[in-house]
């Protein structure tokens, strides 16, 4: 996602929020990357923990492991751009 578009976004949010309730927009849009990010990270454990006690191939492991690091990048890159407004 560029900068353009990010801008965009955010305009579309002033307009049919208004500045005035842009800080609780934000906030719950925080609070929902949180409970996201901690949603993956048990899913994360929950694999882990069910590996470690059937032996599954660790090749299948690694690629979900991949995926779900792109992921939580993804949730962060949104979520400095959320805080820095």
């Amino acid at each position: 996602m560029g900068i353009s578009e990010i801008i965009f976004i955010l305009f579309m949010v002033l307009i049919l929020f208004g500045a005035d309730k842009l800080p609780e927009v934000a906030r719950g849009l925080g609070k929902t990357m949180r409970q996201l990010r901690d949603a993956t990270d048990e899913i994360k454990t929950e694999i882990h923990h069910h590996i470690n006690h059937t032996g599954i191939d660790t090749s299948i492991v690694e690629d979900t492991q991949k995926e779900i690091e792109e992921l939580k990048k993804t949730i962060d890159n949104e979520e400095l751009t959320m805080n820095n407004e």
